[in-house]
């Protein structure tokens, strides 16, 4: 014989539960029970790694800031192995002033370790295309053989009011060389 004991619920004693009481107690179940809450955009997913933040090296001549406060911008910005250089002017449209030019596009490579191989585009902008055209032999010879993807563009004005031409590079260099 089975010793348990059965109890009888008088249901008449509960009260009607209303329509509204009825979302009101799934909200709660529902809300205890694991649903996240989405409001936070910037929440990770649990299975969503963190990505590292963004780390930038700079380097601008001699500021120990390693950019310009008054111009805002940085001389040469690398991320990961990628080097930004930024737009080196000259206002000399001569082959003296394009190797110049140059040269200095090189001293700012170099302060991440990279040289004119590791150029993988160039933007040269001018306002005088032509004369650009005229003296490429002095660009070339800064790439010795090994030329980026190029960009030329003719403009009306530079930042620098009687500049003539600027170019800026984008590098990308190997493990080896950091």
């Amino acid at each position: 014989m089975n010793n348990t004991k059965t109890r009888k619920i008088n249901f008449k004693s509960f009260k009607c539960i209303t329509p509204l009481e009825v979302v009101l107690i799934v909200t709660v179940l529902l809300g205890n029970f694991g649903c996240e809450d989405m409001s936070d955009s910037t929440r990770v997913q649990k299975n969503e790694v963190e990505k590292p933040l963004l780390v930038k090296e700079k380097w601008h001549w001699d500021n120990p800031d390693e950019q310009s406060e008054s111009a805002g911008y940085a001389q040469v910005v690398k991320v990961g192995n990628t080097i930004y250089v930024s737009g080196v002017p000259t206002s000399n449209l001569s082959p003296e002033g394009i190797s110049r030019l140059y040269d200095t596009l090189e001293q700012s490579l170099k302060a991440f370790g990279a040289t004119p191989k590791d150029v993988v585009k160039e933007t040269l902008y001018t306002t005088d295309i032509e004369t650009m055209k005229k003296y490429n032999d002095v660009r070339k010879e800064f790439y010795k053989g090994d030329y980026p993807a190029a960009s030329w563009v003719q403009i009306s004005r530079l930042y620098e009011p009687d500049a003539k031409l600027e170019v800026d590079l984008i590098a990308v260099i190997t493990n080896a060389k950091e």
